[in-house]
């Protein structure tokens, strides 16, 4: 029976969630790729891009809360459909950007716009898995990040090649082009998401019986083990530890992935096409790296050697980049990072459920993502501000290592919190 319920909802619902998340990630970081052109057109410098590209998370972090709890009102289908209409509209404007005004604006709006994404996904899926299968469940969902790379880089680099074409620049054409699917995908939400297993009829009775009795079990269990609400969670001491810990993370993951255009630009000196192309090799390793460790998270049971081991190889990764100068070495050495600092995410979001259920959950899921969110916008624009300072990448990168071997010391001092057993 478990078995059996849970293959049907993950083939019934997963690849629909990733379709859905490789859209949001490559709306959210197109900016590194339109960099290319668009930084020489509107004359930017690196740290003005890397404020424009990290302000998007300030937006992202005022309105993540509210919008995880709306979502828990008004349910799953609505609002992400609400989501992905808005920041769609948003991402297409970002083509009429022409100076940093309208690009700092422009970000932060987007932002906005999709604030509640991730963490309402993350809420939606807990009502879908018992908690010793979410984690790969999550990880096969959180595996759009790196893909939304493959996919995006070499279709970044096409886009650009389409530059002049009617008069427009290739980083307008990429916002253009990228920016439609989101909305379009928003009204296939509202009429084809369910709320909850009693509305779809690819389960049985007692398939949708079983699944419902399962998670409500679980949820009681929490309930009755930890008995936190919504105000308590905010303000638990474990549920602000893993959002410091979600900022180290972020910090990595954005720090790289919205300066790897150009890092490799400069190492190679390749065309903009080429640039795509290779930048999605990295993510390939890092899409096989989360559902592995997803997957053997779940297997054995433990979460927190699998979330700070990770994070160390990312420090190994991001320290040898920083100082490799020779573009083989150092794409081996950003794929590591890559494949580290991403590698963690699956045995990450499981820890909230194990203490947390209902509106509790959705708040404190909500928080965690946004102070990690806030890593988005500190780790490319420190990138930047250090790149400008001395020319070169080393010092940002490095910087990247350290918050990242914080946030693995800082995972496993929280193995023995009474909360999190």
């Amino acid at each position: 029976m478990e078995a059996a319920t849970l293959r049907k909802v993950t083939w019934h619902l997963l690849p629909f969630l990733l379709l859905l998340y490789i859209i949001c990630w490559l709306d959210r970081v197109n900016v590194g790729f339109a960099a290319l052109q668009m930084n020489q057109d509107l004359g930017f410098s690196a740290s003005v891009y890397g404020f424009g590209a990290g302000v998007f998370f300030a937006g992202y972090a005022l309105f993540e809360i509210p919008s995880n709890l709306i979502l828990a009102r008004v349910g799953a289908r609505r609002w992400i459909a609400r989501i992905m209409v808005t920041w769609g509209l948003i991402s297409t404007c970002m083509m009429f950007v022409h100076d940093t005004a309208t690009f700092y604006l422009l970000r932060f709006l987007l932002g906005v716009a999709e604030a509640g994404f991730l963490p309402g996904i993350l809420y939606y899926l807990g009502d879908w898995y018992p908690g010793a299968q979410r984690a790969k469940a999550v990880g096969w969902f959180m595996a759009a990040i790196p893909l939304s790379i493959v996919v995006g880089g070499p279709v970044a680099g096409i886009l650009l090649d389409m530059d002049g074409l009617l008069g427009l620049r290739g980083w307008q054409w990429l916002y253009l082009l990228e920016g439609a699917p989101a909305f379009l995908l928003g009204f296939v939400v509202l009429a084809w998401l369910p709320d909850n297993p009693s509305q779809v009829h690819w389960l049985n009775d007692a398939e949708r019986a079983w699944l419902d009795g399962r998670i409500r079990a679980e949820q009681r269990e929490a309930q009755d083990r930890h008995g936190i609400g919504l105000g308590r969670a905010m303000l638990h001491p474990t549920v602000w530890k893993l959002a410091l810990i979600m900022f180290t993370c972020q910090s990595g993951s954005y720090g790289l992935t919205l300066w790897m255009p150009q890092i490799l630009k400069g190492l190679s000196g390749l065309s903009d096409l080429l640039v795509g192309m290779i930048s999605a090799l990295p993510y390939i390793a890092a899409a096989i790296g989360m559902i592995l460790i997803g997957a053997s998270s779940d297997r054995t049971g433990e979460r927190f050697y699998h979330i700070a081991v990770p994070s160390l190889v990312a420090v190994l990764g991001f320290t040898a980049s920083a100082w490799l100068t020779t573009p083989i070495p150092a794409m081996i050495a950003l794929t590591v990072a890559a494949v580290g600092d991403l590698g963690s995410r699956g045995p990450f979001w499981a820890l909230p459920g194990r203490f947390l259920t209902g509106s509790a959950a959705a708040g404190a899921i909500a928080l965690i993502n946004t102070v990690g969110s806030l890593g988005g916008f500190v780790g490319p624009y420190a990138v930047g501000v250090v790149k400008d300072a001395t020319g070169s990448f080393t010092g940002g990168l490095m910087f990247l290592a350290g918050l990242l071997l914080l946030g693995a010391v800082g995972t496993l001092r929280l193995r023995h919190s009474p909360a999190l057993q």
